[in-house]
C-alpha cells in the first residue's frame, strides 16, 4: 500500500513551526532566560534560537528533544496546546 501526504494548502507545516517558535519563546521568557542564555543551555547559537522563536528553522527530533530537556519537560508537553 502507497501512502501519500498532502499539506493543507494553509500552510501547514509553516503554521506548526511558528506555533512551536511562539511555545518556545513563552516557555523562555516564563523562565526569565534571555534568547542568548536559553540557547547556550541547549547548545545552540542565538542566531539559530532566534529563526527557531521566529517560525523560520526546520527543527530536527533531536532538537525538539534538546528544548524540551531544558525546559525540564517532557517533547508532549511542549506540543501542548499547538
Amino acid at each position: 500500500m502507497v501512502y501519500q501526504c498532502t499539506l493543507p494548502d494553509s500552510g501547514g507545516v509553516e503554521t506548526l513551526r511558528k506555533s512551536l517558535g511562539e511555545r518556545v519563546r513563552e516557555l523562555r521568557r516564563d523562565a526569565g532566560v534571555s534568547q542568548e542564555d536559553f540557547a547556550d543551555s541547549c547548545g545552540f547559537a542565538r542566531s539559530y534560537m532566534s529563526r527557531i522563536e521566529r517560525g523560520t528553522s526546520n527543527l530536527s527530533l533531536d532538537g525538539i528533544e534538546r528544548l524540551a530537556l531544558a525546559f525540564g519537560i517532557s517533547v508532549g508537553e511542549l506540543f501542548n496546546g499547538l
